[in-house]
């Protein structure tokens, strides 16, 4: 069954580690917002964009190609230059990601001030770095491992990464408090630089369990089909990675850095509209640390989804099996426009009870009411973009996402001095329409063009 159906056992092992690690960190932010209020949630959520804009620009484009060049090798029984593949990858990552950490360790007073225009941010800035080659390794040997279709090993290190983080908080939180000590936000920050350790720590012990299964068993490695491609040379695996990888890092520090103005914009754009500056952090803190959590809850599936169908699309275009892929198109689009639908019925019942109940806030209901429109036009566009991207359309998926996010820029800096925190979820619903029509609109262009019935997928 799991050679036969690696996508369903694939997202089933993803999607039931991603529930149980949303779960569990969906009541740690309910912890952190009774600790530490709105304001202090507020502050932890401005480090987001710098930890994003690292990621982008140290591995987040490797695993990816690392994810592609492996399952390719693979489907020839190539396992050396697999391996070969992720220490390349791995390498190159590595000696962007210590360079990366130290810049952000030395510099961290200015980012806070002229970047995150928060002075505060600047301890949590010092701690976060250190967490930057740590999430370098685990990225690059779950690319690996995604590439083979075997999603036990991210799952693992996901829900490891999660259970440290909490279990080092909640630790550190009550040492504090039996000392009548006051905790303060850098708590968080550092369970998160210990939960980043046990992910890698969990990851290495696995890829060096593979590297023993592989390597101790020659007689797979002769089941690998003659070509003249059979052991390319580290210098073409590297020219094969970098020409996939350095494209998609530009995109998506492109657009991490436009999410960045977003993130950073929205409290100044609320104090225009006349919040004092803690009133701001603490509206974008309940948006963007009790809210968006809960509507973005079940994406666990999507996203489980999404990463498993790029490898699979991916190898299934080499092959030229246009069918298999004009059905994960079709299925993708109906199985979440099904999830949407009952997901907008879920938050629009209960969005408010559970603003409450879960965070005490009236207006993190509120948000919750307007915010549940998005869900079918998110999961769509999320699936989508993974099978262009394996199809090698990332031109297209980052005009996209340059398009969404410039949509939500408009909001911010023009509808929120007018209109308030109400403008920018109303952008966001408008730009995440945008791409979503976009997306739909491209993969059915495919699907003509290679004359595969969509209805009949």
């Amino acid at each position: 069954m799991r050679h036969k159906n690696p996508l369903l056992i694939g997202t089933f092992i993803l999607t039931v580690t991603g529930l149980l690690s949303r779960f569990i960190g969906f009541f740690y932010r309910i912890f952190l917002s009774k600790v530490f209020g709105a304001e202090g949630m507020g502050i932890y959520q401005l480090i987001s964009p710098v930890l994003a804009l690292s990621f982008s620009l140290t591995v987040s484009g490797m695993q990816t190609a690392i994810s592609k060049y492996v399952a390719s090798e693979t489907s020839t029984n190539d396992y050396k230059t697999s391996f070969r593949t992720l220490w390349t990858g791995f390498l190159l990552s590595m000696a962007l990601s210590f360079g990366c950490m130290a810049y952000i360790y030395r510099y961290s007073d200015w980012i806070a001030a002229v970047f995150l225009l928060e002075k505060r941010t600047a301890p949590l800035l010092r701690i976060i770095s250190l967490s930057i080659p740590m999430a370098t390794v685990h990225s690059c040997i779950n690319g690996y491992f995604y590439g083979i279709k075997k999603t036990a090993v991210p799952a693992l290190t996901q829900l490891s990464e999660q259970i440290v983080r909490v279990g080092s908080v909640y630790l550190i939180y009550d040492i504090c408090a039996r000392k009548n000590m006051t905790p303060t936000i850098s708590f968080a920050v550092v369970g998160l630089v210990i939960g980043e350790g046990a992910s890698m720590i969990v990851s290495v012990i696995a890829i060096l369990g593979r590297s023993f299964q592989v390597f101790e068993t020659p007689s797979r490695l002769l089941t690998a089909k003659p070509c003249i491609r059979l052991h390319p040379s580290y210098g073409q695996i590297t020219e094969n990675l970098l020409r996939l990888a350095v494209p998609l890092s530009a995109n998506r520090i492109i657009i991490n850095i436009l999410q960045s103005i977003e993130a950073i914009y929205i409290p100044n754009r609320l104090m225009a509209y006349g919040l004092s500056n803690a009133d701001a952090l603490g509206v974008y803190g309940v948006l963007t640390g009790m809210s968006l959590p809960l509507i973005l809850f079940p994406s666990a599936i999507t996203n489980s989804i999404s990463v498993l169908l790029l490898p699979i699309v991916s190898e299934a275009d080499a092959n030229g099996n246009h069918h298999a892929v004009t059905k994960a198109i079709w299925k993708s689009i109906k199985y979440c426009l099904l999830l949407g639908f009952l997901c907008t019925a879920l938050f629009l019942l209960s969005g408010r009870f559970a603003g409450r109940l879960l965070f005490n806030s009236e207006l993190a209901g509120s948000f919750i009411l307007t915010l549940s429109f998005i869900c079918p036009f998110l999961y769509i566009a999320s699936t989508l973009n993974s099978i262009l991207n394996g199809l090698g359309k990332t031109a297209l998926t980052f005009f996209y996402s340059i398009l969404s996010l410039l949509v939500r820029l408009l909001f911010v800096f023009y509808a929120i001095p007018l209109y308030g925190i109400k403008g920018y979820l109303w952008g966001m619903l408008a730009s995440q329409m945008v791409q979503t029509f976009l997306c739909t609109f491209s993969a059915l262009r495919i699907c003509r063009k290679t004359g595969s019935r969509f209805f009949a997928a």
